[in-house]
């Protein structure tokens, strides 16, 4: 079982929240983030909150040496990969930069750890991968039909992953495709404070919320949904971090390449999400219905059966619970980690 973990991208949204629970559940945390669209604050909260150390490297996963440092500091067991461009949107309007970091990244990553003798690795992919879902929920054996740069570079970074394994039956790799991560921890210090005005939806509403933004424009009200907005499978950022940790916790099992969906199985709409954020905030969230927005597509919703077979893993928290915590850290965090608790 590894005891020391380098989680890439650990200050960001889904990667603070998973140093908090690697270190509640007894493991060395080393992390590695450059903080282009994440804080170092939010890496002393998971301190904090977790009542134990890590160590933080500020490094991009592109500079060999730099990384190489790190490996050579550390006895590195097992490597949990968030570091990433995630927006679908700004995809479409800076592929290239989406391929240089993403694809580069976890190229350089993988060089890394082989030269130092480190071979399991958790990978967080996408459901993006699915791309326009020919039906619903979604298998792991659904074909991957990604519509935007975002998606094609997980898609790419999973086929490296794979022909690594093919090259080097040592190598033991678990991408994890999973949905809509929202919410936040329930402390309310740790949440999602993503850098400059927020590509994805809860957080834009969360500023909206406090006025910090006007109202939130609602992409696509023509599709094939009940509603007409896009449909997706969201689901509170602990249980996908539980999901990280579960596989890390089973790389040894067996080499090679395994893919797993972490998801709800439940489909909520962009409206019906604006609806239960009113809720938990006790008050009606402004929005205005737009065009769709290139690259996204109508419906993506889980089948996470596999998981559930292969670990017992499954989603514990609904909805509400999601938006609950999510409104708490943004009340007691109206700035972000600038300001609040």
């Amino acid at each position: 079982m590894p005891t020391t973990v380098l989680v890439t991208g650990g200050a960001g949204f889904i990667g603070s929240h998973t140093c908090v629970d690697l270190l509640e559940h007894g493991y060395e945390v080393v992390v590695v983030d450059n903080y282009t669209n994440s804080s170092p604050a939010a890496l002393d909260r998971v301190q904090k909150i977790a009542g134990r150390p890590l160590v933080g490297y500020v490094a991009d996963l592109r500079d060999r040496h730099a990384l190489d440092g790190v490996f050579e500091r550390h006895a590195i067991d097992a490597v949990i990969h968030f570091a990433a461009k995630k927006a679908v949107g700004e995809s479409m309007e800076i592929p290239i930069d989406y391929y240089d970091i993403n694809l580069a990244g976890t190229t350089s990553l993988l060089r890394s750890m082989h030269a130092h003798g480190v071979h399991q690795i958790v990978f967080s992919s996408s459901c993006s991968i699915y791309g326009d879902a020919v039906r619903v929920p979604l298998t792991e054996d659904d074909q991957a039909r990604p519509t935007n740069p975002y998606a094609r570079s997980k898609w790419i970074c999973e086929q490296i992953l794979r022909d690594a394994c093919e090259r080097y039956p040592e190598i033991s790799a678990i991408a994890l495709r999973y949905f809509n991560p929202i919410g936040a921890h329930p402390s309310g210090q740790l949440g999602e404070v993503p850098t400059g005005v927020p590509n994805n939806v809860v957080p834009y509403l969360m500023q909206v919320a406090v006025g910090r933004l006007e109202k939130l424009s609602v992409f696509g009200s023509d599709y094939a949904t009940p509603d007409g907005t896009a449909v997706r499978d969201y689901i509170h950022v602990l249980d996908v971090v539980a999901g990280h940790r579960v596989a890390m916790e089973h790389l040894e099992d067996e080499s090679g390449m395994r893919v797993f969906n972490l998801g709800t199985g439940v489909g909520t709409s962009v409206l019906q999400l604006v609806s239960a954020l009113s809720v938990a905030c006790g008050k009606a969230l402004p929005y205005q219905l737009a065009d769709r927005r290139p690259g996204d597509v109508a419906t993506l919703v889980a089948d996470p059966q596999r998981v559930e077979r292969a670990w017992g893993w499954q989603a514990t928290r609904d909805l509400a619970d999601m938006c609950r915590d999510a409104w708490r850290f943004q009340r007691l965090n109206p700035a972000g980690y600038l300001g609040g608790i």
